[in-house]
């Protein structure tokens, strides 16, 4: 179990990082970790993220406290479960300081991050609304380490200069013919595939048939500028839109496996009783009024019907959940990925904003005939400049040729990118709920156990590859 909360700095932000990063506390500075800034430059690199926005609020920073039980979670993975709460909390745009104390009975974690964020130079707004967000997080990154929570409710990514030379490269079109493999393996349906495709990470067009569609399916990944065309000579006579299809319907017809829809009617449906669930009639009461045991038997006859005819058949709603499992599964890969990008490439323009700034005082600092005397009048600017030349080097960024719309560029795709990522993820995720609903009502209107639904599957299986 966690609990958090949250207050705004409006002074002394030195002195609120020193006092969290104190060794004592820290198991001598081992549980220290910091994004965007360092511990001991983060008031400097504060301040210079302030300079930049516009909102008038007197909030330098905020500071957000998140305690676990005593005895429930290590320390390491309570300062892991800290880092991955301002990741996500923060998404990659604001510096933060994240430190572990182990000094007192219970472990708990201390994040300060500027209240002026990197990318758009706006002030994180602290109200309820995102309190409540803050409480979420918090209680989904339990869930996902086994700790206890309030209320019930990978690989590596690339890093920026991986992800650069990918975009340089041509490999990105064997990536792209690779995960156009996977979707027509995965996928049911010409359309399913081409949501898988999506799902993935590019932005297609050009997918549909028909006089007036276009000539050629194109795809681009929403990290490069261009889309190229499925054609014979981009990417190969396989990955034509036409033969994309040829090939989910070859497979098909391999497995033997034929849609038989539901005759379908027309019907004044007053309620959706899909959507509903199985009473159970198991109960006392029940079984004490016949009348109210008919109703309940009518009820259900209506929602297993229901949800019967809006799918087909067991074996074919047994498909469908399978098949947004798949989608999800795959969206929720790009997304994390492409988060972990994001984290990257906003760290880098930060720097890069940093570093150009400030690349005029270190000039005349070089040229000045004086130079103590100009280090002790612009000693903060001559520090970040130092500090942003620094992280650049070690992201592999060169500081020649620098180009800091170049790099906005670059984050502003990658977030329309993660954007749409999320959107096919919870609609994706909305959907296997509602079809787990429906096989729910089915299976249990029918009195089949799980374990004969598993043996009916296998059966099933075996009967498609004969």
């Amino acid at each position: 179990m966690a609990y958090t909360k949250i207050h705004a700095i409006t002074a002394t932000v030195d002195k609120a990082v020193d006092y969290i990063c104190n060794p004592e506390k820290t198991d001598e500075g081992i549980l220290i970790s910091s994004y965007g800034c360092s511990p001991e430059t983060a008031a400097y690199d504060f301040k210079f993220a302030l300079s930049k926005t516009r909102q008038s609020d007197p909030n330098k920073a905020y500071h957000l406290i998140q305690s676990f039980l005593p005895g429930e979670v290590s320390y390491k993975e309570a300062h892991q479960i800290g880092i991955e709460l301002a990741d996500r909390l923060l998404e990659g745009k604001y510096s933060y300081v994240v430190t572990t104390h182990i000094d007192k009975g219970h472990v708990h974690n201390h994040i300060i991050f500027c209240a002026a964020d990197n990318v758009t130079h706006g002030k994180y707004h602290d109200c309820k609304k995102s309190y409540y967000n803050i409480r979420s997080l918090s209680d989904d990154l339990c869930r996902e380490h086994e700790l206890s929570i309030i209320t019930p409710g990978e690989k590596r990514g690339k890093t920026y200069r991986e992800w650069q030379a990918g975009k340089n490269g041509s490999a990105w079109k064997d990536q792209l013919k690779a995960d156009i493999d996977e979707a027509i393996k995965n996928a049911e349906t010409y359309e399913d595939c081409i949501e898988l495709i999506r799902a993935k990470g590019y932005e297609i067009k050009g997918e549909d048939f028909g006089e007036k569609a276009h000539k050629f399916i194109s795809f681009r990944p929403l990290d490069r500028e261009r889309f190229v065309r499925g054609s014979a000579k981009s990417l190969g006579t396989e990955y034509t839109k036409e033969r994309i299809k040829e090939r989910i319907e070859a497979k098909a017809l391999a497995k033997d496996k034929k849609r038989v829809p539901f005759p379908s009617r027309k019907k004044h449906v007053v309620k959706d009783y899909s959507k509903k669930n199985l009473i159970d009639t198991a109960e006392d009461k029940f079984a004490q009024n016949p009348g109210l045991k008919h109703w309940a038997d009518i009820q259900n006859l209506k929602i297993a019907a229901a949800s019967y005819s809006q799918a087909g058949s067991i074996s074919e709603l047994e498909k469908q959940i399978a098949a947004k499992s798949t989608l999800a599964k795959t969206a929720r890969a790009s997304l994390v990925e492409t988060e972990r990008q994001l984290k990257d490439l906003g760290q880098v323009l930060k720097y890069a904003e940093q570093y150009k700034a400030n690349r005029i005082y270190h000039i005349r600092y070089q040229k000045s005939k004086d130079k103590d005397r100009y280090l002790r009048q612009h000693e903060t600017e001559l520090l970040l400049h130092d500090g942003a030349e620094n992280m650049l080097k070690r992201f592999g960024v060169g500081t020649k040729n620098l180009d800091v719309e170049k790099l906005r560029s670059d984050y502003n795709a990658l977030y329309s990118k993660k954007q749409a990522l999320q959107k096919t993820y919870k609609t994706a995720e909305k959907e296997i709920t509602d079809l787990s609903r429906k096989l729910d009502n089915l299976n249990q209107y029918l009195g089949r156990s799980p374990e004969q639904a598993a043996v009916d599957r296998k059966v099933e299986k075996s009967r498609n590859s004969l």
